[in-house]
């Protein structure tokens, strides 16, 4: 990779056995200086695995959470000095070489978030219907309150400059599935650019996904992140979550 651009991949895994190589072994090569992969105490063998693989490996001794991991993820990728921040999940649901999208979209637009999207080219035919409705009625709930113009909010597949990582209070945001909206709303309020490229997500029985409840329960934790943040944008009630910039 270019010295100009330090691309660090960072894997968030929990019982990814089946699918960790494959995705390893299908990134783009010479398009990634380093994968970081923190495991969130599995009982397979995604350790052993990673470790045979050369990546960089962070064990949690017990299961802390998506968020959580996260938190380790992004921690340890600007302690490596990255410039660029690749989330790729290991469980086989996004395509690893999607990764070229991210780095190219990065540099050529100059944001410092990029979001895979579904509903971005083919990705849209291969999301379940509830699934579908729920996104999209989300999506258009943030964009509308938010000002942005994004296709999906509710993905996983992201890429994030250091600037954003030094600069949003990530450390503030939940340990479960919400860090990711809140991510999204701390880098509107913080007034960086977004950016979303297309991609396709592969519902198999290995991959990590919420069922109909989760998703519902989830749909209703986005709602109310957008409540918080028109009531702190607006100076009624504090939210801690935009309170302030790990800079300040």
């Amino acid at each position: 990779m270019s010295e100009a651009l330090k691309v660090i991949v960072v894997m968030s895994a929990y019982n990814a056995e089946s699918t960790l190589e494959k995705i390893v072994t299908d990134i783009p090569e010479g398009c990634v200086d380093k994968i970081i992969l923190v495991d969130d105490c599995s009982f397979d063998g995604t350790v052993e695995i990673a470790k045979r693989l050369g990546l960089k490996v962070i064990i949690h001794s017990k299961n802390k959470g998506y968020g959580a991991n996260q938190k380790t993820c992004y921690t340890h990728a600007i302690k490596s000095n990255a410039d660029l921040v690749v989330s790729l999940h290991p469980d086989g649901q996004y395509d690893s070489g999607d990764i070229i999208k991210f780095i190219h979209t990065y540099r050529e637009q100059k944001v410092d978030l990029v979001l895979g999207s579904r509903f971005l080219g083919e990705g849209r035919k291969k999301t379940p219907l509830y699934k579908r409705i729920s996104i999209q009625v989300i999506t258009f709930l943030f964009n509308l309150i938010l000002g942005t113009n994004l296709s999906e909010v509710n993905t996983g597949y992201r890429a994030y400059s250091r600037k954003i990582l030094e600069t949003v209070p990530w450390n503030k945001n939940g340990n479960s599935y919400i860090f990711d909206p809140q991510f999204i709303i701390q880098a509107k309020f913080f007034g960086f650019k977004i950016a979303d490229v297309p991609i396709i997500k592969d519902y198999h029985e290995s991959a990590s996904s919420p069922n109909f409840f989760k998703s519902l329960y989830h749909g209703f934790e986005n709602l109310y992140l957008l409540l918080q943040y028109i009531l702190h944008k607006y100076k009624i009630i504090k939210a801690d979550f935009l309170s302030t910039s790990i800079s300040n």
